[in-house]
């Protein structure tokens, strides 16, 4: 039973965040040959303020971005 967690700033859309998990349990499906019953799939959402690159907070970088 592979189980999966993604961190990732938040601001993806719920549709952008189902196709990606769609994609990881058929990657598991196709390359452990489990059944997509067995994937757990589970992300991890910080707020733009709260992740950290480079010395700046995402919310700093997309607004630097911009």
């Amino acid at each position: 039973m592979p189980e999966v967690t993604v961190n990732m700033a938040a601001g993806r859309t719920d549709e952008q965040k189902k196709g990606m998990m769609l994609d990881i349990t058929q990657a598991l499906v196709k390359n452990l040959g489990v059944d997509a019953e067995a994937v757990t799939v589970q992300i991890n959402e910080a707020p733009l303020t709260h992740k950290m690159k480079g010395g700046k907070t995402f919310l700093e970088r997309k607004a630097a971005a911009k």
